[in-house]
């Protein structure tokens, strides 16, 4: 497969065109090769194309959390382990060890990996004590992501500060627009947060059932789908397993069905993956005549 074209040098504006814009009369725009969503199910999206199910394979995701501890048997390899470091008063990404002093993280990218066994793992420790972390440190973590060119940022957590909002929103849109998909856990209280509120991003909420790879599309955001977050069996710090609920936990499921998706149509917009997500989801129903029947 040649390079996307949004991984390609941008093209030169045409003389007497507007910027931004395409000639078509003198340059035919490019096929883009995704189903029409009528075609689109389940099986489309990431079931056995002769070849064997999607497993992940080619697609470059990001956890930035408490940190990946890669000893944990449900973890396994990460490509990359770095931290958010102030240096002198100015915060950088820089490469660390493989671990984390709280579980949240591991326990995000060990869901993942369940789902997505041959996903590209990256950790990115923005978060300390697994509850709070700077909103700068937050930003400089999501840049560096946006910037490294991911195709799935998960991000288990928010900030209710609102002096973060410009900026945090800001790198939400360049993020959609570079092609790289933020999925991002909903507040597990009723209070306004961000960047699940987004609507550039995917937001996930819980749902209480036991099959991972059950999710609903909600048709009343701003959480536009649920996924298992209730009493779910997660890695943990020091190679244990313990239960725990949270839409913490509901986020990476979507981002493993994502990486899915992205590995067996590669050229897919967040745009494109949203509608799949959508037309997939389990409460997705098609009409064939007078009669509905899921997909």
């Amino acid at each position: 497969m040649t390079q996307p074209p949004w991984r390609r040098e941008r093209r030169e504006q045409f003389p007497g065109v507007p910027a931004w814009s395409l000639a078509t009369s003198r340059l035919a725009p490019e096929e883009f090769g995704v189903s029409r969503l009528e075609e689109v199910t389940r099986e489309w999206a990431w079931g056995d194309d002769g070849t064997g199910p999607a497993d992940g394979a080619g697609v470059r995701v990001c956890v930035l959390d408490t940190g990946v501890d890669a000893s944990h048997p449900r973890v396994g390899h990460l490509d990359r382990s770095l931290v958010v470091a102030d240096d002198g008063g100015d915060l950088t990404v820089v490469d660390c060890d493989p671990a984390d002093p709280v579980g949240h993280g591991t326990a995000c990218a060990g869901v993942i990996r369940s789902i997505a066994p041959a996903v590209s793992l990256t950790s990115v420790r923005v978060l300390t004590d697994g509850r709070s972390g700077s909103g700068a440190a937050l930003l400089a973590g999501l840049r560096w992501a946006v910037e490294e060119g991911f195709d799935l940022v998960n991000l288990s957590l928010s900030t209710t500060r609102s002096q973060f909002l410009p900026e945090l929103h800001e790198l939400a849109d360049r993020a959609y627009f570079r092609r790289c998909l933020l999925v991002a856990a909903a507040h597990n209280m009723p209070v306004v947060s961000f960047p699940w509120t987004f609507s550039s991003v995917i937001s996930v909420a819980s749902h209480d059932e036991p099959d991972p790879m059950t999710y609903y599309y909600n048709p009343a955001p701003p959480a536009e789908f649920y996924a298992r977050g209730v009493r779910v069996r997660v890695a943990w710090r020091g190679g244990r397993e313990i239960r725990s609920t949270g839409n913490s936990f509901a986020a990476p499921h979507i981002t493993g069905m994502c990486a899915l998706a992205l590995s067996r149509h590669r050229w897919m917009t967040p745009f494109q993956l949203k509608s799949v997500l959508y037309l997939a989801a389990s409460n997705v129903v098609v009409s064939k005549g007078d009669a509905h029947v899921r997909a």
